[in-house]
């Protein structure tokens, strides 16, 4: 069932936010850094439960579709801290307001009270890696 759920909700991803250009992982990575402000990769991927592999190729072509900045950690020699270009910030903002679309039609047949138990349900389930 859970998988099931999943692939409604990247169908729904894909039917509201594909004409952007963005993975579900490229996505989260976009959210996450425009939450924070400014991030390390290394967080980054921790953040969105990305392994180092993975997380690097994400921002590897969001730099590439200059969607996000990178710049030395003054803090830290061996990090870079990544922000989200002019560019980024507006296709983040869009594609943000799209996904709040993806959960509404997702869990559209849930109430309020509904949703509020399948959203603590699966923060305890991913609480759990």
């Amino acid at each position: 069932l859970l998988r099931r759920a999943h692939q409604r909700h990247v169908a729904q991803f894909e039917k509201e936010v594909g004409d952007l250009d963005l993975t579900t992982t490229q996505f989260a990575a976009l959210a996450k850094i425009s939450e924070r402000g400014e991030v390390s990769q290394n967080l980054l991927g921790r953040m969105t439960a990305m392994d180092p592999a993975t997380i690097q190729g994400v921002i590897q072509r969001l730099m590439g579709r200059g969607l996000i900045d990178r710049r030395p950690d003054p803090n830290d020699r061996r990090a870079t801290l990544l922000s989200l270009s002019t560019a980024g910030r507006t296709l983040t903002r869009e594609a943000i307001r799209r996904a709040h679309r993806v959960s509404n039609a997702v869990l559209g047949p849930m109430s309020p009270e509904e949703r509020a138990t399948l959203t603590g349900l699966l923060r305890k389930l991913t609480e759990l890696t």
